[in-house]
């Protein structure tokens, strides 16, 4: 006679179970420290990144910036990087130069010496800034003696909106082209309660950063990096006509990870 098929008691059923439950556990043991590694270096990954994008992308607005333009100052909790943005420049024609052209001073019209920057006209022009020293009166692109609007363009010829320039500076003939469409940038990060890294541009200019600061929001605004803190500090020598800007970023996120950057851009600040 053929005997009846035999399947699983319930017994052996448990008995699998238990054993199949005590072996994942123990796998489980095993891959969850390496899981939660590679998670861990994902997160920072993404940190860094983003770290190394908000400050790489105020290095390149700062290689931009316009000599002796720069400004830093703390106010509660965030710390403010001002400065004026430029896009090219060139040399000016001066009254000393024995020709008949447009010179700079004194007229509202001046031809330039070289390759021509390029630069936009009329009531959105750029503006033109002569030989930037920051030192105050005629000579400070904040104040705006040494700002003036570019009304036209016809060749190597430039022609102002408004008033010419009442001073250039000492004789260097230069100067730089400040796009209408970003005016002065401001970088704001805070210092202590971790909070958004920002860029603030086209608000205007002031003539100190104090006045300012509580006009930011007027210009556009964009988010470089959240949950960060930052301390900037500035070195100028005024001699060599150089400085040397440095930045510590740290970012943080939900997870408990965080980050730490420390980043140096060398200010040309010759005008």
């Amino acid at each position: 006679m053929m005997g009846g098929a035999r399947g699983f008691t319930l017994i052996e059923t448990i008995m699998v179970m238990v054993v199949t439950g005590i072996i994942a556990g123990g796998v489980a043991i095993f891959i969850a420290n390496p899981v939660q590694a590679y998670l861990a270096s994902v997160r920072r990954a993404e940190l860094s990144d983003s770290a190394d994008t908000a400050v790489r992308r105020l290095g390149r607005d700062l290689r931009l910036a316009l000599p002796n333009s720069l400004r830093l100052t703390q106010d509660a909790n965030l710390v403010y990087l001002e400065f004026i943005m430029s896009s090219g420049g060139g040399r000016y024609r001066t009254d000393d130069d024995g020709s008949s052209g447009g010179h700079l001073p004194p007229g509202a019209v001046f031809d330039v010496l070289g390759p021509m920057p390029v630069m936009n006209s009329g009531t959105s022009g750029d503006y033109i800034v002569a030989n930037n020293f920051g030192n105050g009166a005629y000579d400070d692109a904040y104040l705006g003696d040494n700002r003036r609007q570019v009304s036209s363009v016809a060749g190597n010829t430039v022609t102002l909106a408004d008033n010419p320039f009442r001073h250039v500076g000492a004789g260097i003939s230069r100067f730089q082209v400040v796009p209408y469409a970003t005016q002065a940038v401001s970088f704001v990060c805070p210092m202590a309660t971790p909070g958004d890294f920002q860029r603030y541009w086209r608000y205007g200019f002031y003539p100190t950063q104090a006045a300012a600061i509580p006009n930011l929001a007027a210009g556009s605004r964009a988010l470089l990096a959240a949950n960060t803190t930052c301390s900037i500090t500035y070195a100028a020598n005024v001699q060599q006509r150089l400085g040397l800007l440095s930045i510590t970023l740290n970012l943080s996120d939900g997870s408990g990870e965080s980050v730490s950057l420390f980043y140096q851009v060398h200010v040309d600040n010759t005008p």
